[in-house]
C-alpha cells in the first residue's frame, strides 16, 4: 500500500512538472510578409488634360462619379486603388488647396502620425504636397498637385480591406511609390 502511493505520488509529479513549457506564451498574430515584383511604368492614354505614367500592374476606370477626369487606378492584385480627381481652376485655387489640405485631417482620428512633404517640379509646372498617413486610417496617403492657373489634382490610396497598418503596410507602401511616381511624371496638357 505504501509502495502504490509512492508511485502515484510520482506519476503525478513527473507529469505535473515534468510537461511544463517554460516557454508557452500564446503566438502573436501573423501577417504574410508579402512582395511584389519591380515595378514597369507606361504612359497612361486617358483624355483628360494630363498624362502621367502609371504601373503595368494596375488598370485605369474612367468616370467615377460620372465625372470626367476622375480616374480609379485599381491594383486587382492588391484590392487597392490610386483614385484620382480633376478640378479646372477657375478663381477657386484658393478654396481647392483649403479642401485639399482638409482631406488628410479626416483621417487624424485614426491615424498615429500624417507627415506632409511639400513637392514642386519646376520642369513639368506642378506643386503640391505629399501625404502620409501612418497608422489604422482608411487611406495611407494622398497628395494634391497644380499649376496654380488651370489645373488642380488630388490622389488618394484606398483599400478594399478593414483598415489594418499592419497587414496591408506592404501594399501601401507599395502604392505610396506608384503614387509618388504619378506625381514626378504628371504633365499638363495646355
Amino acid at each position: 500500500m505504501y509502495l502504490t502511493r509512492v508511485v502515484a505520488l510520482t506519476i503525478v509529479l513527473v507529469l505535473g512538472f515534468g510537461c511544463q513549457d517554460q516557454n508557452s506564451m500564446p503566438k502573436p498574430k501573423a501577417y504574410l510578409a508579402l512582395e511584389y515584383p519591380k515595378a514597369q511604368y507606361f504612359e497612361t492614354e486617358v483624355n483628360c488634360p494630363y498624362d502621367f505614367k502609371i504601373n503595368s500592374l494596375s488598370e485605369i476606370k474612367n468616370n467615377i462619379q460620372n465625372r470626367p477626369c476622375w480616374l480609379d487606378i485599381y491594383y486587382p492584385k492588391m484590392k487597392g486603388s490610386i483614385y484620382i480627381s480633376y478640378y479646372p481652376v477657375e478663381n477657386n485655387l484658393k478654396a481647392l488647396i483649403i479642401d485639399a489640405q482638409k482631406l488628410p485631417l479626416k483621417h487624424e482620428i485614426k491615424a498615429d502620425a500624417i507627415l506632409s512633404t511639400t513637392y514642386i517640379n519646376e520642369n513639368h509646372d506642378t506643386y503640391g504636397l505629399f501625404y502620409e498617413v501612418e497608422g489604422n486610417a482608411a487611406s495611407q496617403a494622398q497628395f494634391y498637385l497644380t499649376d496654380s492657373l488651370n489645373h488642380f489634382i488630388t490622389g488618394s490610396i484606398y483599400f478594399k480591406a478593414q483598415p489594418n497598418y499592419d497587414s496591408i503596410l506592404p501594399a501601401a507602401e507599395y502604392l505610396k511609390k506608384d503614387m509618388r511616381k504619378i506625381m514626378e511624371t504628371l504633365t499638363w496638357k495646355d
